[in-house]
């Protein structure tokens, strides 16, 4: 296990509240929830009503998602999670996603995000807007 994710490396934050629902029989988050402690994440910044990337007729989906857990994550209290844009492509997005409880990086995620034209249900290219959007939420401090 890496100690070297800190929050910091993600230009993007958002909180959750840890729910008791959210525990399993051992007393700690079921895994269940760290994914959607991640949509949580990708939401905030997929669909800002001010500034939406989808174009009209298309939607984002989710084409590839891998969870690496690190650390359980204990009720009660809050989870931070940071995403930052990895890579931008002609019709899908990849995001990096850290959670964090206490500090402390407790899983690390890679989802790959396709928009998807609603009509066709195939890929439909980002707009130039959308990708200049989330090239600027690339990653902190890397080369």
């Amino acid at each position: 296990m890496q100690d070297d994710v800190v929050i910091d490396a993600y230009p993007l934050r958002s909180v959750d509240k840890i729910r008791y629902a959210d525990t399993d029989r051992q007393g700690h988050v079921n895994n269940a929830a760290f994914s959607t402690f991640l949509e949580t994440g990708r939401v905030e910044l997929l669909y800002d009503a001010g500034e939406p990337l989808a174009e009209p007729g298309a939607a984002f989906v989710i084409a590839r998602l891998v969870l690496d857990f690190r650390a359980e994550i204990r009720w009660p209290g809050e989870v931070v999670i940071g995403t930052r844009v990895a890579k931008v492509g002609r019709s899908a997005v990849t995001l990096e996603q850290g959670l964090f409880q206490g500090g402390a990086c407790v899983a690390t995620a890679e989802t790959v995000i396709v928009q998807m034209d609603e009509t066709t249900r195939r890929s439909r290219p980002l707009s130039p807007a959308a990708a200049a959007k989330f090239s600027a939420v690339g990653a902190v401090g890397r080369a």
